[in-house]
């Protein structure tokens, strides 16, 4: 546990938190831009779950 501390201490050292924001204005829209990665992410995400076709089970074809 005590890595896990000390590893996301490291992480936390290379991304400095303490500026200012930067967002995207789009009309009445105002997001983050590491909210709008996330949801990206998110979205690749859920299109691949439902672009990936499941595993067949290789056997005769019973009904």
């Amino acid at each position: 546990m005590a890595s896990l501390t000390a590893l996301a201490g490291i992480f936390a050292a290379l991304i400095n938190l303490d500026g200012p924001g930067h967002y995207l204005h789009w009309g009445f829209i105002e997001i983050s831009y590491g909210n709008l990665a996330v949801i990206i992410v998110l979205i690749v995400l859920f299109f691949a779950a439902v672009l990936v076709p499941f595993p067949h089970h290789k056997g005769s074809d019973q009904k």
